[in-house]
This record gives C-alpha cells, structure tokens and sequence, in this order.
C-alpha cells in the first residue's frame, strides 16, 4: 500500500519511478543503472535494505542520494544506515510532503 502511495505521488512530482516487489528484483534495477536516487525499506524480502544500500555503495560504487524509509528506529539500525551510505533515514509515520522535500533536497544536492 505505501509502495503505490508513494509511486503515485512521486509520479505526481514528475519523477519516473520504477519498483522493486524485493531486494534482488531492486538490485538488477539498480546493476542496469539509469537510477537518481534509492528510496528504500528496511525489511523486504530476499535481500533487506542494509544490504541494498551497502551494494550501491561497494560493489556498484554508485554515488546516488540513498535515503531509508522504515518503521524501524533503533540507534543501532539508523547509525549502521548511515555507516553504509545511506544520505537520510526516514521513519514510518512519515509526512508525505517531508518526504518529497527531502527527495528534492538530495537529488538536487547531488545533480
């Protein structure tokens, strides 16, 4: 449910947004390039995304903004995010226009 939410309100936006139902289906999209930024879960199945952000960043060596969008808030969690290169960690309940200003915000710092 939050996945179509937010492809539509991203489209909305202007942005070409492409899905990924788990880890690995979001790793080919990403191993085929043509990615702006990662907008992430935490929890997915097959690869989670800790491991997707710590591919982007090591085995891609992509220089894309990464942002986690997830329920979970630990220190722990949010410290290895970032460890990993992730750029912001959003926790659920988010804002959707906090989100949007964020997206704008780290792509822009990034184009």
């Amino acid at each position: 449910m939050t996945l179509m939410a937010l492809e539509h309100r991203l489209t909305q936006e202007g942005y070409q947004v492409l899905t990924a139902a788990d880890g690995n289906e979001a790793k080919k999209i990403l191993k085929a390039g043509m990615v702006d930024f990662l907008l992430t879960d935490l929890y997915m199945p097959a690869v989670d995304g800790l491991e997707l952000i710590g591919y982007v960043r090591n085995e891609l060596k992509m220089n894309i903004p990464v942002i986690m969008l997830t329920r979970v808030g630990s220190e722990d969690t949010i410290l290895k995010a970032f460890e990993l290169g992730a750029d912001d960690y959003i926790t659920k309940p988010f804002s959707p226009s906090e989100l949007s200003l964020r997206i704008k915000k780290a792509v822009m710092k990034n184009g």
